[in-house]
C-alpha cells in the first residue's frame, strides 16, 4: 500500500476528487491504494475561481492519472477568477440626486494630495492639472445668475451678465434642487429647451431660483446649484473611487426626476412617463414592462430587494411584504402584486442584507433601495424644517459597503454605487444622444410643459440621457484606480445582468449599453484582500439659511 497526497495551491479553492474513492480534498487529501493502482485525479473549481493546472505527478488541466508504485504527491492550483462567472453576487447600491460634478468633481485634485497617479478625469475643470493628461486646467465654470434688480416676488430674470461660479459648500445639507422634465430642458439651454442646438448647460442657477421663489426656500438666487463637496466632506467616496473602478461619462438615464430613472433600471424604460405614475388622472396605477426581477425569477437566478423600514409606516419585525414594497420603486410596476403574493421572501428590510452576509446566504442579485424615509438617502432637502445630511447618507452606504467586503460573500461579488440621478446640481458635460427604448414619446406632459406648446425638438423625446452622476464600481476584480471614458447610462447595468446571467434585453436602451466588463480584470484580481476605506466624516456643519 502507497499514499497518494493532494495539495491545493494558489488564491482560488476546489476540490479534487478520486477514482477509485478515497480522496475529496479538502475533505481528505490523502489516501492509500495497492501498489499498481492508477488513480484518476479529478478537479472542479469552486464559483469564483479556476483551476489552473496541476504539478508534481501530473500536469495540464486534464484529468491527473497516477500509477502507484511508491508514495507520490500532487499539486492542483486554483486560481481566484478567470471570467465574468467569478462573479457569482450582484449587489446595486443607489442613492438620490447627485450629480458627478457635485460630487466627485474634485477628484484629480484629491488624487494629487493623496499619492494617486494622475490621469485623465473629466471633473471641475479648476482641479486638472496644468499639464499632463487632458482635459488640463481651466477656469471654474460659471453659468448666468438671477438679475439682482428683480428680487422676489418676482420670478428669476436670467441674467448673463450676473454669473455665478462654481464654488466649494461648506454646508452639507442644502435646499432641493430639481431634475424633472422641465428644469432639465431649461438647464440644457435657457434659450433652446428642446434642444435644437448643442447643449450650454447654462439654466442651473435659473431653474433652481425659479423653484426657490415658488417654494419659499431662503436661496432664492438658485447659487446652491453651483456648488460641490470635496475629499474632505466625502472622505468614504473619493477613497473608494480613487481605489476601485469610476467612470466620468456615466448618466442617468432620462431627462427626468428620479421615479422615471430608477424605473428605467429596473425595466429599461418609463413607458413614456416623464412623470411619476399617478401625476395625471390619465395616467395608469403601475407600469405593465417585464422587469429585470422577471428576468432574473425565469432564469433561477436568486434576486432579493432590500428596503430600509425606518421612519417608514411599516412595522415589524415580522413585516409585511405588501408594506415593505411601498418602499420598493419596483411598487410602479404591476409585479410588484406577483411578488407580494408570490414571491413574499424576495423583499425583505435591510436587517436581513447584514444577516444574509452574515450567514453567506446573500442571493445572486441584491438591489438596496434607499434609507429615503430614515434620511439617509442624500436626496436634498425639501423642507427647512427637515434638513437632510448627505453625510449621514454617506455614512449609511459605508455600512453597506463594508459589510459586504468583510463578508464571506467578498471574494465572488459586485458591488455597483450610483446615484438614480443629477438631481439638478451643476455638471458641466451635457446630456448624451442615445436610443428610444420602445419609441414611445412623452405621453403624459402638462400644459405649458417644455415640448408640449407645439415647439419641438430633439430632446421632446427618450433619445438623449440625463446629466452626469457617480459610480464606483466596487469588486476584488474591479481595476484598481481605473477611469471609464465610455459613454452609458445606468441600465449598463441591466445590461451587466443580463451578460452574466444569460438573459434576454429588456428594451433596446439596454440593448445598446455596454456590459460593463470593462471594469473587472478576472485575471489578476486586485483586491482580494478589500483595502480599509476612511470612517465617513459626520460632523460637518448642517444648515439651510445661508451660503456656503
Amino acid at each position: 500500500m502507497y499514499q497518494l497526497t493532494v495539495q491545493n495551491a494558489g488564491t482560488g479553492q476546489g476540490t479534487v476528487t478520486s477514482s477509485p474513492a478515497g480522496i475529496s480534498c479538502g475533505t481528505t487529501c490523502s489516501a492509500s491504494f495497492q501498489s499498481g493502482t492508477t488513480i484518476t485525479l479529478t478537479a472542479a473549481p469552486s464559483p469564483g475561481s479556476t483551476f489552473g493546472g496541476w504539478s508534481g505527478g501530473c500536469s495540464g488541466t486534464g484529468a491527473c492519472s497516477v500509477a502507484l508504485s511508491a508514495a507520490a504527491s500532487v499539486t492542483a492550483s486554483f486560481t481566484l477568477g478567470g471570467s465574468l462567472a467569478s462573479i457569482e453576487h450582484v449587489v446595486i447600491l443607489m442613492q438620490e440626486n447627485r450629480s458627478l460634478d457635485n460630487y466627485l468633481g474634485e477628484l484629480r485634485q484629491y488624487w494629487a494630495d493623496n499619492g494617486y497617479a494622475d490621469e485623465s478625469f473629466d471633473g471641475l475643470p479648476q482641479f486638472n492639472p496644468a499639464t499632463g493628461t487632458a482635459p488640463l486646467k481651466g477656469p471654474a465654470p460659471s453659468v448666468p445668475g438671477c438679475d439682482p434688480a428683480s428680487p422676489p416676488p418676482s420670478d428669476c430674470v436670467f441674467d448673463t451678465k450676473n454669473p455665478v461660479a462654481s464654488y466649494h459648500l461648506n454646508t452639507m445639507c442644502t435646499e432641493n434642487t430639481s431634475p424633472s422634465w422641465n428644469e432639465s430642458h431649461v438647464i440644457w439651454d435657457y434659450y433652446d429647451q428642446v434642444g435644437k442646438y448643442p447643449a450650454t448647460n447654462n439654466g442651473f442657477v435659473w431653474t433652481a431660483a425659479h423653484d426657490a421663489r415658488n417654494i419659499g426656500f431662503y436661496d432664492t438666487d438658485g447659487v446652491r446649484a453651483m456648488g460641490y463637496y470635496d475629499g474632505g466632506d466625502l472622505n468614504f467616496l473619493y477613497f473608494m473611487a480613487s481605489n476601485f473602478a469610476t467612470s466620468d461619462r456615466w448618466f442617468n438615464p432620462a431627462m427626468s426626476r428620479t421615479n422615471i430613472n430608477r424605473e428605467y433600471l429596473i425595466a429599461a424604460t418609463s413607458q413614456g412617463y416623464a412623470y411619476p405614475n399617478g401625476t395625471d388622472a390619465n395616467d395608469t396605477a403601475q407600469l405593465k414592462a417585464k422587469t429585470i426581477y422577471q428576468d432574473l425569477q425565469n432564469a433561477g437566478v436568486t434576486w432579493k430587494i432590500y428596503v430600509n423600514p425606518q421612519g417608514s409606516s411599516c412595522t415589524g419585525p415580522p413585516y409585511q411584504a405588501s408594506c415593505l414594497m411601498t418602499l420598493s420603486y419596483l411598487q410602479n410596476f404591476t409585479f410588484a402584486q406577483t411578488v407580494v403574493s408570490q414571491y413574499p421572501q424576495n423583499i425583505a428590510p435591510i436587517s436581513q442584507y447584514f444577516t444574509d452576509l452574515q450567514n453567506g446566504t446573500l442571493p445572486q442579485v441584491a438591489m438596496l433601495e434607499p434609507a429615503s424615509d430614515a434620511g439617509k438617502d442624500e436626496h436634498g432637502s425639501d423642507s427647512d424644517k427637515y434638513p437632510a445630511d448627505i453625510q449621514s447618507g454617506e455614512a449609511y452606504a459605508e455600512s453597506l459597503v463594508n459589510a459586504l467586503m468583510n463578508s464571506s460573500s467578498w471574494t465572488s461579488s459586485a458591488l455597483f454605487m450610483t446615484y438614480d440621478e443629477y438631481g439638478g446640481l451643476y455638471d458641466h458635460v451635457p446630456p448624451q444622444k442615445t436610443v428610444s427604448p420602445d419609441g414611445i414619446a412623452p405621453v403624459d406632459l402638462q400644459p405649458g410643459d417644455v415640448c408640449d406648446n407645439g415647439y419641438t425638438g430633439p430632446t421632446c423625446d427618450f433619445v438623449y440621457t440625463g446629466f452626469r452622476v457617480p459610480l464606483v464600481v466596487i469588486s476584488p476584480y474591479a481595476k484598481k484606480h481605473y477611469v471609464s471614458h465610455t459613454i452609458a447610462d445606468y441600465t449598463a447595468i441591466d445590461k451587466f445582468l443580463e451578460t452574466r446571467f444569460n438573459m434576454p434585453s429588456l428594451t433596446k436602451r439596454d440593448a445598446a449599453q455596454m456590459d460593463m466588463t470593462e471594469f473587472f480584470d478576472f485575471n489578476t484580481p486586485q483586491w482580494i484582500t478589500p483595502p480599509t476605506p476612511p470612517v465617513q466624516v459626520t460632523n460637518g456643519a448642517c444648515y439651510l439659511d445661508h451660503l456656503p
